[in-house]
Parts: structure tokens; sequence; C-alpha cells
């Protein structure tokens, strides 16, 4: 049975923190297989309190979301430990954007971080993306710099992946 945006009831979704279980989920049907080593060593970092992986859950469906939230990196611009995160791989299953999911998911993970001092949210934004772009401005994200997009990952089949995706970085203060 397919489930649509149109028809499900977003109160009956769950966000929660992401467990070993879940990694191959995160995959989402072999669209981010590639992610695959990346995953395992993000989930990895979460047991050292330094990533938290959070996924959406409806309960007729499975995933369908997630973001994760860098605490502390070796760019403390970006994440700091103390006052800035870093939000990243958010992703929402194309079947369920406009449902107000994403907006649910972004209001629990900024709630999240004032709850633990965090002062500042902090992601990048691919420059070609204006409805993403769109979106965080509508939730108060405002463009602070511009970022070259070079990194790189190993994928599944252990090759050295470069990726090339030049953003625009966005700031949201949480607390003053």
């Amino acid at each position: 049975m397919e489930v649509s945006a149109l028809s499900i009831d977003i109160s009956k979704m769950v966000i929660r923190k992401a467990g070993e279980k879940d990694l191959p989920a995160m995959e989402w049907d072999g669209e981010y297989s590639h992610f695959r080593k990346l995953f395992q060593s993000l989930y990895q970092s979460s047991l050292k309190g330094e990533t938290i992986l959070w996924l959406v859950e409806l309960p007729e469906v499975g995933l369908v979301g997630q973001i994760f939230v860098q605490l502390i990196c070796s760019r403390p611009e970006l994440a700091d430990g103390i006052s800035r995160a870093y939000l990243f791989s958010f992703r929402i299953k194309s079947g369920f954007r406009k449902s107000g999911i994403g907006a649910k998911l972004l209001e629990f993970v900024e709630n999240d971080l004032r709850s633990h001092g965090y002062h500042w949210s902090v992601l990048n934004v691919d420059q070609n993306n204006y409805s993403a772009r769109r979106f965080y401005e509508k939730y108060g994200y405002v463009v602070v710099g511009v970022e070259n997009g070079n990194w790189s990952y190993i994928d599944q089949y252990g090759k050295h992946r470069e990726i090339h995706e030049p953003a625009w970085r966005m700031e949201k203060r949480l607390l003053k």
C-alpha cells in the first residue's frame, strides 16, 4: 500500500535518535547506499556524543526523514560543542515534502539545541537549491557566507569520492 503526504497524519510522526539497527533504513531503499560507510561513521560519532542522528518515522510507512547535528568538529565556526551546532543531511522523502514534516523536524531539533544551551544553528545549503534556501529563510536562517563545498567520503565499495557542492552558509540565532 503506497502512502503519500496527502494521506498521512503528521501528528503520528515520531522523531527519535537513530540506533545501529536504523543504518540500513537510512539508505532509503538504495538511494543513499553510497553513504553506507559515512552513516556508520556518523553513528560511531553519535556514540561519542559528537553527533546526533535524528530520524522521522510514520507508523504506516517507516522512515521518511532525517537530520544530523554535528555538535563538535574541526571547524568551530560550524560546531564548537558549546554554543554552535551544525545541521546537515536534512532530508524528507520526496512523497512527503510540503506536508509539514520538515518544519516540525527543524523545530524539534532547534528546541533540543536550545535546551542544551546552544546559541547558534548553522547549516549549508546548495547554491542551486533555491527551494531549500527559501525554506530555511522562512524559519529565520540568514546567509552569512559562502562555502566552497568540497568534501569527500568512501562509498559502499571502498572507493574514495570527491564532491564539489558550492553552498551558502546560513545561521540562525537560537538563544540570546
